[in-house]
């Protein structure tokens, strides 16, 4: 009889899995047709909308333009950096990708709706006219940027070497727009130099992450280290560039660890940057400085010599730059440019609109000190004396500083003067110096 019992019970235990099982795939089977037919009812009421607009638009249109209009505006309300990339747009990208062209030397973005400079690039035509990190670009010659594109404004600001381009900027602190003229220029950039601070400190800028900084950046520690005891690793208004140079850049600073992470809903973009062992200088003391102006793969790179605590951070908060586009050809001569990742700092934590927080929040300005204020008026006084001493003498003496000549290898005490953030980071560096020889 109890045979019977469990016979009778796993009969009806399979019957029930069985309709459960059943049930599950028409569920499924539903949803899919669910989801075919409602797809197929969006499909179908954009054509429709192309139509009628092909039909009744009060000026004549092609069925072309609306679907590049189409296009644009599907991309551009996706996020600020994805786009759709007509046949001229696209040219001027690969005229961009391969560094022949005349513009002004900024990276720009768009930040809370506005169009806003990430950085501009040193020794450039907008680093020259006074270009700030965080300024918001109000007009290009007579245009607004309202609504407009990163793409529009970038091909606007791009012309031929030797011609002038008026922009207005909205700066914070300012009481009215400052109208600012630029003549353009072929943009070439060193993005690596180094110099000497004291006896014991290696400063090396890296201006943007093109192919060449990892090699540019290891010639420069193998001829400095050991010498010099520690590095002040300047990222401030570096706007990024390439990822494998920033994760490089890393990699010889750390010797294990995850560097950053690339997470999308494609498997193929799921990615872990990690460190190696070989060839890296995982002793000595580092220093990273950031600004507003740091964005993209400058964020990767400070943020992850924070987060395996290889590095102190000091300056301001960066931009916040973290995703990852790709360009997607979609006809020979068009293409779209489009959002497929973001990254990930070793602790997890995202980059995009958020930035990184340095560990020491240092504002962009002078020292300035009593000391300083007594120099000035002892300096005012003996300038003074010196004159009277030269109406007595009928002739004038030279200054003594006048035929010196200034290393351009070393930065000098006066150029730390003039950098609160400079000044703040060797500072900070010189005590991890002493803490590690003891």
């Amino acid at each position: 009889m109890k045979n019977k019992q469990y016979i009778f019970f796993g009969f009806m235990a399979t019957l029930i899995a069985g309709l459960f099982l059943l049930s599950s795939n028409l569920s499924a089977k539903d949803t899919k047709e669910t989801s075919s037919v409602s797809r197929h009812q969006a499909i179908n009421k954009f054509l429709y909308v192309l139509d009628l607009v092909e039909k009744y638009n009060v000026d004549p249109i092609t069925i072309e333009e609306i679907v590049n209009k189409s296009l644009s505006g599907l991309l551009s309300n996706l996020d600020a950096h994805s786009s759709f990339l007509d046949a001229k747009h696209f040219e001027s990208l690969n005229i961009q990708t391969e560094g022949k062209f005349g513009g002004l030397g900024i990276t720009v973005g768009m930040k809370d709706g506005a169009l806003t400079v990430i950085a501009p690039i040193e020794g450039t035509p907008a680093d020259k006219a006074g270009l700030k990190a965080g300024d918001i670009i109000l007009k290009i010659e007579k245009q607004s940027t309202l609504n407009m594109t990163i793409d529009e404004a970038v091909k606007l600001m791009r012309g031929k070497k030797g011609t002038k381009i008026n922009i207005t900027l909205f700066r914070k602190g300012e009481d009215k727009p400052i109208p600012v003229a630029i003549i353009r220029d072929e943009i070439k950039i060193e993005s690596v130099y180094a110099k000497i601070i004291g006896d014991d400190i290696l400063y090396l800028r890296v201006v943007q992450f093109d192919k060449k900084v990892v090699d540019d950046i290891r010639k420069h520690l193998k001829k400095h280290l050991p010498k010099r005891k520690g590095i002040i690793l300047d990222l401030r208004n570096n706007p990024g560039g390439l990822l494998d140079q920033a994760t490089g850049l890393v990699d010889l600073f750390v010797a294990k660890g995850d560097i950053v992470s690339q997470k999308g809903r494609n498997k193929l973009e799921q990615k872990v940057y990690k460190a190696t062992s070989s060839g890296t200088y995982s002793r000595v003391p580092i220093v990273t400085l950031v600004n507003a102006g740091s964005a993209s793969a400058s964020e990767i790179v400070s943020g992850a010599l924070q987060d395996l605590k290889r590095s102190v951070v000091v300056g301001e908060k960066t931009f916040g730059k973290g995703s990852v586009q790709v360009i997607r050809p979609i006809s020979p001569k068009e293409a779209i440019k489009l959002t497929i990742a973001r990254y990930y700092l070793p602790s997890g934590r995202t980059i995009q609109a958020v930035g990184v927080t340095p560990d020491i929040i240092v504002q962009q300005g002078k020292v300035t000190t009593v000391e300083d204020e007594f120099s000035i008026k002892e300096s005012e006084l003996k300038q003074h004396l010196e004159g009277e001493l030269e109406k007595l003498d009928g002739k004038k003496k030279k200054k003594k500083n006048e035929n010196e000549k200034i290393d351009k290898n070393i930065i000098t005490e006066k150029q730390i003067k003039n950098d609160l953030q400079l000044k703040s980071g060797i500072d900070i560096l010189k005590a991890l110096i002493i803490t590690k020889s003891r």
